[in-house]
């Protein structure tokens, strides 16, 4: 399979590391022209989890240089999508489809309004903590789980063979014919772990260790299954505490890409994260006053900091 990703970051990079493992033709577009240009002299090395390895894989920081793929990926933050999504066009075929990607609420729906509803599928990762070393350089302290759904709902032929591939490449799979579920089982993890990651400098394990900072973790967790039971999503567990903690326990050592961000001053994806919990919060009657505060307290750092 010709495979493109466009945003090659972190998580990216992780999936183009182990697709190009897997004997794909992988082309990774990213604007980051430094780590562009490590991968075409040195390959992509990807360490951790899955491993440690350098592959081979074709980069370019301009998506019509890859010419028609098989599947593109949007794995850009959720504020890139649009770009990305635009780009993405000189790398279609009628039967191309395009997998989007981000961390929070509307990345695939932004998507959809560029390319169309038909071409689009969901995914949601989780469980990686990933993150860059340098250019050319990904590192990553999980793989635990890559969810797949179409946005009509019930599982295609075209979906099992995207997660053919994934399985194939390494990656643990399951395919959805419910996408809000996907989508917020994982917002409710990232909720716990995002802001509270963010304002403290911690990174999961010292938040979930910490007496003060796990309450408030919990409490973000708490709001966002509120909300969600309230908008009538379908979730399938009932402690929001448990379930986030269960899954920070497998990655203790990782900092979100909130905390992340701030590191290096960038703007982060906070407001589509623990933002969306309060604004969906309103939509449906359900307040979330700590996701709110944390929301500000990141907006506020990221000003402090520069951050662009």
């Amino acid at each position: 399979m010709k495979i493109a990703i466009v945003g090659c970051g972190a998580m990216g990079s992780v999936y183009a590391g182990l697709f190009a493992a897997a004997g794909h033709e992988v082309w990774a577009i990213d604007s980051w022209r430094e780590h562009v240009e490590a991968m075409r002299a040195r390959g992509l090395r990807l360490e951790g989890a899955s491993g440690d390895r350098t592959v081979r894989v074709h980069a370019t920081t301009e998506a019509q240089d890859a010419g028609s793929c098989d599947l593109v990926i949007l794995a850009t933050k959720a504020m890139q999508v649009a770009a990305a999504a635009e780009a993405s066009k000189s790398l279609l075929k009628p039967e191309t489809v395009v997998l989007s990607i981000q961390n929070g609420l509307g990345g695939p729906d932004t998507a959809a309004s560029v390319l169309g509803r038909e071409r689009v599928v969901v995914g949601v990762v989780g469980g990686f903590g990933a993150s860059m070393k340098g250019p050319g350089h990904a590192h990553h302290n999980g793989m635990e789980l890559v969810r797949l759904g179409e946005f009509e709902g019930a599982v295609t032929p075209r979906l099992e063979r995207i997660a053919e591939a994934w399985r194939g490449a390494g990656f643990r799979v399951k395919v959805f014919d419910d996408i809000a579920q996907l989508v917020w089982e994982k917002l409710v993890c990232n909720c716990a772990y995002s802001g509270p990651c963010g304002i403290s400098d911690r990174n999961v394990g010292e938040v979930m260790n910490d007496p003060d900072l796990s309450r408030v973790s919990a409490a973000c967790a708490q709001e966002a299954f509120a909300v969600a039971r309230k908008k009538g999503i379908r979730l399938d567990f009932d402690d929001p505490v448990a379930y986030v903690r269960d899954f920070g326990s497998k990655i203790p050592s990782a900092r979100p890409s909130v905390l992340l961000d701030l590191i290096a001053k960038r703007k982060s994806e906070i407001e589509v994260i623990n933002g969306s919990i309060p604004r969906v919060g309103r939509e449906v009657g359900v307040p979330a006053p700590v996701n709110d505060a944390l929301t500000a307290l990141v907006l506020d750092k990221e000003r402090r900091l520069g951050c662009r």
